[in-house]
């Protein structure tokens, strides 16, 4: 098949305005009526697999709403691979900019959280470092850099986003919210379970400059600009019990690195 070929059927799918396309007419009877079922096929497919990513959304907004969004969305974007858990990695920022949300300004945070779990429960196997890996001879631990779990992600939010989620995933009782502060979300997956925690102040930029490479001293500067009450020691307790770091990088085996 052709790319032009593919690139009209592509069109013709997302668009049910359109009749089928020549590549489908060209035998059978009724081409407008089968290509029309296979469309909306293809649609509830696709929407099935947003449900099934995005549960705290639909939960939040409703089956109606949902629904609806869902398909403005399949509409607009095919998918980029064949791997269903992969669509929708786009699905935040298209619910970010959709009508009709602004009294769930939270929404789109809460997808990008249900976006980081799938990635995160498909992402590599990795063995976490015991603790007993961080207990340098000289104790001189400023120096190295941390490899981070394929799985790691994290997720800020201007929002209470951790306790929301919670709250729709089934992870706690549904109740008022007292306090609307900010939170990050820690998603992971060091061994069969995918977990989400708030990290504390400071515990985003924290683990986000150790994802870049910094060292452990410049991840701390970092995350104690980011937030002044920033605390080293209970960042470190959640780092290495919470399995994040699969490689330490010591100052010799970094070589001229800067």
């Amino acid at each position: 098949m052709s790319a032009a070929t593919q690139t009209a059927l592509a069109a013709a799918l997302r668009d049910t305005g359109r009749g089928s396309p020549a590549q489908a007419s060209s035998s059978g009877q009724r081409p407008d009526r089968r290509f029309s079922v296979y469309r909306n096929n293809v649609a509830v497919s696709l929407i099935g697999a947003l449900e099934t990513r995005f549960p705290a959304v639909r939960r939040i907004v409703g089956d109606d709403f949902f629904g609806e969004l869902a398909r403005a969305y399949v509409s607009q974007h095919a998918p980029r691979s064949p791997l269903m858990m992969t669509y929708g990695d786009d699905f935040p920022d298209f619910a970010a900019r959709a009508p009709g949300l602004a009294d769930v300004p939270y929404l789109a945070d809460v997808a990008r959280l249900e976006a980081a779990r799938t990635r995160a429960y498909h992402a590599a196997d990795a063995d976490p470092l015991p603790a007993s890996a961080f207990a340098a001879p000289d104790g001189a631990l400023d120096d190295v850099r941390l490899t981070l779990h394929p799985s790691v992600e994290v997720v800020r939010s201007a929002h209470p986003l951790v306790t929301i989620w919670a709250m729709n995933s089934g992870e706690a009782e549904l109740g008022s919210i007292d306090d609307w502060s900010p939170e990050d979300a820690l998603v992971c997956r060091p061994a069969m379970d995918v977990f989400v925690r708030k990290l504390p102040e400071g515990g985003a930029a924290f683990l986000q400059a150790l994802a870049g490479g910094a060292t452990l001293a410049a991840a701390a500067e970092r995350a104690a600009q980011d937030a002044p009450s920033f605390d080293l020691t209970e960042n470190l307790v959640g780092l290495i019990g919470g399995g994040l770091v699969v490689a330490i990088e010591t100052p010799s085996q970094q070589g001229d690195a800067p």
